[in-house]
């Protein structure tokens, strides 16, 4: 039970007896640093309620505390704060019982809840993975680790976005300009292969446009009437018709894609637990509208088109089916949302990780799914995230003038080796040893640096920045972890196999800040699964390593002349050590032993 949890019961014990009023809630914050308290309550709520002055009321309710909670020593009063100081025996006896966890933060599932299914990537195989798809990566594994940790069973899926005319302009480029080009015969990993023609269907495409237009035909006209475009529409039709040589080449390029998301995905260090495709789903949905045109949940036009009114909740009319009877997007993503409950029947809610510029289209199917009846979908969210920018601006997929993800995470790397190199602190590795590191440190940068910002704020992406190994970055914690695993390993002595008492020892003022900093974890891991928020596990860790570093130079750890006290230190190193790699593990991030 946490500080708060115990306290809470006493309080409302207190104000039972003292006023005989009975309060659900009470709230607490962090004692502000000129005043004496371990935690402090917010007396304010309560005086509307008992009609009193709230320093009468916080000190009646603090000399109750002192007289019948052993925990709390003695208290103060500010205006309508009630600052509480909490005995060093309560967070001694609190660090015994989770210094030897390792999961320590972390809840398992509870046998028979809902599982969560998180989706992200969902890239399209015309093209390599860029920054943006980085950013989507890191977040959507992330939460989904996080929710684990929180108590959630997981279902991590992607949907393979591998049909429509994009597919068929870089399958239309190859045919044309490609010669028999293979990833094996080039040498070019496969989804980089397949971008090379996308960005191939494009200039060849724009030339044509600017030829008609220098005919005489509006911009808009040569638009549709250019060769390539009628020629990939037209593979489009033979693709959708099933034609054999057609579906033949789209496999045979997809499967190149495939293969090269893969080992970006393995470098990335995320995964997945199901693909879904878009292939296999783009007609899911239609046998639903017909089954909600019955109930009255969507209405036919005259045209023939199927449309649903949502106008009484602030939105408008949106079509569901046209009136040649194809699809649209939110027919299928409908059609894929209750297919994926019907392959998973234990999930009662799913996560959307997709950029905050379908923040319309998911509010309209998550309001229809309910509409359709479905139970879980008032579990559904949409992880919205902001666009991702590098000083030099945005990018541009069809111009090849996309920041790729393979290379990004080589400058990463690259980054982490010059500025490792110029630190000179890696003397005694190996050079497979240092390149594994550089890697580590790169990586953790860029993850970092990504994920401790707000999902929902766009965020300026600056790769030298995030290698810095001062201030709130991956590398600075990394450097913590690494000085800690230092300590452990100078410790001669079983500092593991001594249980410290409560009631003999006094515990430095720095000792405690950092077991209350330790103390606050499993709330964080379970407001960031609420939240979706991996930034609130990031700057938690962040905090916690100040925490640690302050406590590192006000104290001595392995100097320390008595025992006791010297045990303590390096078991609250040790504990703060594992913690740093938890919390890390839940954003995907590694931490190197020595650096």
């Amino acid at each position: 039970m946490t500080l708060q949890e115990t306290l809470t019961i006493h309080i409302q014990s207190a104000v039972k007896d003292l006023f005989d009023l009975t309060i659900e809630k009470v709230e607490f914050q962090a004692t502000r640093k000129e005043f004496e308290g371990d935690i402090t309550m917010v007396v304010f709520p309560l005086v509307k309620q008992l009609k009193g002055n709230p320093v009468e009321i916080g000190t009646k309710i603090g000399t109750y505390l002192v007289e019948n909670v052993n925990d709390v020593e003695k208290f103060n009063v500010v205006a309508g704060f009630l600052n509480i100081v909490i005995s060093d025996s309560f967070y001694i006896d609190f660090f015994n019982q989770i210094k030897g966890n390792p999961d320590f933060g972390k809840v398992e599932p509870t046998v028979g809840d809902k599982a969560v299914m998180v989706e992200y990537s969902s890239p399209n195989t015309n093209k390599p993975l860029h920054l943006g798809h980085v950013r989507n990566n890191l977040l959507g594994y992330s939460v989904a680790e996080i929710l684990k940790a929180s108590g959630k069973k997981v279902y991590k899926t992607q949907i393979i976005n591998d049909r429509g005319i994009h597919i068929c302009k870089s399958m239309l480029a190859w045919q044309k300009f490609g010669n028999g080009e293979t990833p094996e015969i080039s040498g070019i990993k496969g989804d980089h292969l397949v971008g090379k023609y996308y960005v191939e269907f494009d200039k060849q495409y724009k030339k044509e446009i600017n030829e008609l237009v220098a005919q005489g035909k509006t911009e808009e006209e040569a638009k549709k009437e250019a060769v390539s475009i009628l020629e990939a529409q037209e593979m489009l039709r033979k693709w959708e018709a099933g034609d054999a040589e057609v579906v033949a080449l789209w496999k045979k390029m997809n499967q190149w894609v495939y293969d090269g998301f893969a080992k970006t995905y393995e470098s990335l260090g995320v995964d997945f637990d199901s693909y879904y495709y878009e292939s296999n789903t783009y007609l899911l949905g239609k046998d639903v509208v017909t089954d909600g045109l019955a109930k009255g949940v969507f209405f036919k036009k005259p045209d023939g088109s199927v449309w649903i009114d949502l106008t009484d909740e602030g939105l408008d009319e949106k079509l569901v089916l046209r009136a040649d009877g194809t699809s649209v997007y939110i027919t299928q993503d409908i059609g894929t949302a209750i297919q994926r409950v019907k392959d998973y029947p234990d999930v009662g809610g799913m996560v959307y990780t997709v950029g905050n510029e379908q923040d319309y289209h998911f509010k309209v199917l998550f309001l229809i799914l309910k509409k359709l009846g479905f139970d879980w979908a008032s579990h559904l969210y949409h992880l919205s995230y902001g666009m991702v920018e590098l000083p030099s601006g945005k990018m541009k997929s069809r111009e090849g003038t996309v920041v790729d993800a393979d290379d990004l995470m080589t400058e990463m790397t690259e980054t982490a080796q010059s500025i490792s190199e110029e630190l000179g602190k890696l003397d005694g590795y190996s050079e497979d040893e240092k390149a594994a590191l550089y890697k580590t440190i790169g990586l953790g940068a860029l993850k970092y640096f990504m994920l401790k910002v707000d999902p929902k704020k766009q965020m300026m992406f600056n790769p030298a920045e995030s290698v810095d190994f001062n201030g709130n970055t991956g590398p600075f914690i990394q450097y913590t972890y690494a000085r800690i695993q230092s300590i452990l390993r100078k410790a001669d002595f079983d500092y593991n196999g001594i249980a410290l008492s409560g009631t003999e020892m006094e515990l430095h003022e720095k000792e405690k800040e950092l077991i209350k900093q330790v103390q606050l974890f499993p709330e964080v891991i379970q407001n960031a699964a609420a939240n979706h928020s991996p930034a609130l596990i990031a700057n938690y860790t962040y905090d916690l390593v100040k925490e640690f570093n302050s406590f590192y130079q006000n104290v001595s750890i392995l100097g320390e002349a008595d025992h006791f006290k010297k045990v303590l230190r390096v078991q609250l190193s040790e504990v703060v050590a594992n913690t740093i790699k938890t919390a890390f593990s839940l954003l995907g991030i590694k931490v190197p032993n020595r650096m």
